[in-house]
């Protein structure tokens, strides 16, 4: 195995770091991270034994995974060699094993671009197939978004697969990118993604996450900023059924002054052993004075037999900021919701739909794309269908 040394423009120094459990210091040699146990404070809610090896040495192969781009002008998509300078531009550095693995099995490198200026209407979709769960593999993937573009980028993840990928986000200048990332996988596949994001000088970047689909899947989303004004929203929507393992780890570094941070992510829970964990945590620095961030979980408990782990944190290391703050809640239905739409002649399946819907729509409208709008509310009816009794709308 070959180690690379990538293009590290725009990270924070190692002796800025913070010291913390919750973003542990990174590294790109995989044997700098220890095999997990479960005992450590970023792995103790993660079922090990079903992530088939990837935290361990189970070896990558190839051929499992085809990709499909559906590309308007303004957006390419090349392969680049695990060594090309574009590879690690984000500041990237793995803070876990299977990451590190990840990256340094991934021969190759996808690396999709809106060119500089450009104004892309319609958004470019790169579906990944899985075909296979036996043979794992490791995948590497970096978004450029030239200065002032503006595009938006789904990355559709489906079929069976073991998967262990980076992605990589670079926001250029004044640009303007919306990255949704779909994990709707077959029941039995296995992801685990980091995804990290640098976001430039008066830039903004939407981060989507939305999963629905797998058996377990684990992401860890980060931010960091290379200059002041940057503006990062990070949006997710998961729907964890009966046995499924959902987990999204957030990181915003507010490393730069004058930046901003907005993290609301939503998720609902039916069926016996369904698991969903969030974790928000928001670092602060002593040069980010005037910075402004606010993250929420929120969970919708449909049935018995679910549970839901919410985890906010805040670490302040300047007081000069502009505005900062943090929430999570786990409940069932509204009950005065429900009281309201049955005494006006809805029955009880329909008014739990209404319920769903206004919980989820909210997020899922910010997309700004109808069409993935309307794929993934549909979704969300085929998540109702199953295990409470709720029929697919007509």
């Amino acid at each position: 195995m070959t180690t690379t040394t990538p293009n590290v423009a725009g990270a924070v120094e190692t002796s800025d770091r913070v010291a913390s459990h919750l973003h542990p210091e990174g590294s790109f040699a995989v044997d700098d991270h220890a095999v997990p146990t479960g005992l450590e404070e970023v792995w103790r809610f993660t079922p090990l034994k079903r992530l088939r090896g990837l935290h361990k040495d189970a070896p990558f192969g190839g051929g499992t995974i085809t990709l499909d781009a559906v590309l308007p002008e303004g957006v390419t998509v090349s392969e680049v060699p695990a060594d090309d300078a574009v590879v690690g531009s984000s500041g990237y550095v793995p803070a876990d094993r299977i990451s590190a693995r990840a990256w340094q099995a991934a021969e190759t490198v996808t690396v999709i671009k809106i060119a500089k200026e450009a104004v892309v209407a319609d958004a470019a979709v790169i579906t990944h197939t899985g075909s296979s769960t036996e043979t794992a593999t490791a995948g590497h993937a970096v978004i450029v978004a030239e200065p002032f573009s503006k595009a938006t980028i789904v990355l559709r993840f489906e079929g069976s697969a073991t998967v262990a990928d980076v992605i990589e986000i670079v926001v250029g200048e004044g640009a303007q990118l919306t990255v949704v990332s779909v994990q709707d996988w077959a029941d039995d596949a296995v992801h685990h993604t980091s995804q990290h994001a640098l976001v430039g000088r008066d830039s903004t970047l939407r981060h989507v996450a939305i999963s629905f689909g797998g058996d377990l899947v684990r992401m860890n989303a980060s931010v960091a900023y290379e200059s002041t004004g940057g503006e990062a929203e990070l949006l997710g929507l998961y729907f964890a059924d009966a046995g499924q393992h959902l987990e999204h780890r957030l990181f915003v570094d507010h490393n730069a002054p004058k930046s901003r941070s907005n993290v609301d992510y939503k998720g609902a829970l039916q069926g016996q052993g369904a698991h969903a964990v969030w974790i928000g945590d928001v670092l602060i620095r002593k040069a980010a004075e005037g910075i402004e961030t606010y993250e929420s979980n929120k969970n919708l408990v449909l049935t018995d037999g679910c549970r839901a782990d919410a985890v906010p944190n805040l670490e302040i290391e300047t007081g000069e900021i502009a505005g900062a703050g943090h929430a999570a809640t786990t409940g069932r239905f509204d009950d005065e919701q429900l009281f309201y739409l049955r005494s006006r002649g809805i029955d009880e399946a329909e008014a739990r739909r209404l319920v769903v819907h206004g919980f989820f729509a909210d997020i899922i409208r910010k997309i700004g794309i109808p069409a993935v709008e309307d794929k993934l509310m549909q979704a969300v009816e085929a998540e109702l269908a199953i295990n409470i009794g709720l029929p697919a709308a007509s």
